[in-house]
C-alpha cells in the first residue's frame, strides 16, 4: 500500500450537459488503475462513508474519482439541492452515459492524478450500484459503444430498475412526475415521468439482472444483511444471475445496514465493523484486478 494520498476537486464539463463535479483521491505513487465510484438515490460525492472508500482505493495504491452524477441535483454546497429541475430530470441512460464520459475522459489522460492505460473499476452504492451493472452489462455486449471494464463494485444495489409502487406510476402518467422528501434537507423534490418512459422503451437495457449476466470481469457484491432499504434477497437475484462469471465474489456483512451502520457526515477517523469488512473486501478484490 501507498501510505497518504492527495486529494483534487474538478468539474468535469461536455457540450450541452451539466457540470460533473468530481474529487479525485490519488495514491503517492504512480496508481495501478482508476476506480469510479457512483453515489445512491438523493445521494452524492461526499456522502457519509463515500470519501473513506476513496481514501482506501487511494491507500491501497489506486485513484479514486467519486463524482456527482450530472442529475444528481447536488452542487459543491453539500447543504441542499442546488438544481432540482436537474435531479427531476435524472434517468439510468443518463446515468449510464456519465459514467461513459468518465471511463473516456480517464482514458484521453484528462482526469488528474489517474492511469489512464491502467485498469478501470466500477463502483457503486445502492442505485449507483445498479448504475454501474446497466452501464457494465450494455457495454460487455459485442456491438457495444464503449469498452467494459475491469471490474465491478456493488453495495447495496438494488436488483430492479424501477421500484415504484402502482400508486406512484399512476401519479406518473397522470401528473407527469411524482415528488418524493429528501430526510436530510427537507426538500420536495420531481422525478419527472421520463425515468418511467425510458424503461418502457428499453426493458432489457434495464434489467439489472440481465446486464449482470453478461458481464465478464471480476465482480464484486456486496450487501448488508440487516439492509432495511434494500433487502439482502436483491443481492441473491444479482448473484445467481451472475454465478457463471468465474471471477464472482459475493458478500454479506453481517449486522450492516444501507450504509454500513456508519452516519453523514462520517468524522475522521470514525467507522464501523462493517464499514471495515467492506474496505477490506474492497482492497483485496483490487489485487485480484490488478
Amino acid at each position: 500500500m501507498s501510505s497518504g494520498g492527495r486529494l483534487q476537486s474538478i468539474d468535469l464539463d461536455r457540450p450541452a450537459a451539466p457540470l460533473i463535479h468530481a474529487d479525485i483521491h490519488a495514491p503517492d505513487t504512480p496508481p495501478i488503475g482508476t476506480v469510479l465510484i457512483a453515489h445512491g438515490f438523493m445521494g452524492y460525492k461526499d456522502y457519509g462513508m463515500i470519501p473513506r472508500i476513496g481514501a482506501t482505493v487511494a491507500e491501497a495504491g489506486w485513484a479514486a474519482v467519486a463524482f456527482n452524477f450530472a442529475h444528481s441535483g447536488m452542487s459543491r454546497d453539500i447543504a441542499t439541492f442546488a438544481r432540482p429541475e436537474l435531479f427531476a430530470e435524472s434517468t439510468w441512460n443518463r446515468q449510464v452515459e456519465d459514467l461513459a464520459f468518465i471511463r473516456h475522459a480517464v482514458r484521453d489522460g484528462r482526469v488528474p492524478g489517474t492511469n489512464p492505460e491502467g485498469p478501470l473499476v466500477l463502483m457503486g452504492h445502492s442505485r449507483g450500484g445498479t448504475a454501474v451493472l446497466l452501464a457494465a452489462g450494455r457495454w460487455s455486449g459485442p456491438d457495444a459503444s464503449v469498452p467494459a471494464p475491469d471490474g465491478v463494485v456493488t453495495l447495496a444495489a438494488p436488483a430492479d430498475a424501477d421500484r415504484s409502487t402502482p400508486e406512484m406510476h399512476e401519479a406518473f402518467m397522470k401528473q407527469g412526475c411524482i415528488t418524493v422528501q429528501s430526510n436530510r434537507t427537507g426538500q420536495s423534490l420531481r422525478i419527472n415521468r421520463s425515468f418511467i418512459d425510458e424503461i418502457a422503451a428499453d426493458q432489457s437495457g434495464h434489467d439489472p439482472v440481465e446486464c449482470s449476466a453478461s458481464i465478464g470481469c471480476p465482480m464484486l457484491l456486496v450487501h448488508g444483511e440487516d439492509d432495511p432499504t434494500i433487502p439482502v434477497s436483491d443481492l441473491d437475484r444479482l448473484a445467481t444471475a451472475s454465478e457463471p462469471n468465474p471471477g464472482l465474489r459475493k458478500l454479506v456483512i453481517s449486522g450492516g445496514d444501507h450504509v454500513m451502520n456508519v452516519p453523514n457526515p462520517l468524522p475522521d477517523g470514525d467507522s464501523s465493523p462493517q464499514l471495515d469488512t467492506f474496505l477490506k473486501a474492497v482492497v483485496g478484490f483490487l489485487d485480484t484486478v490488478s
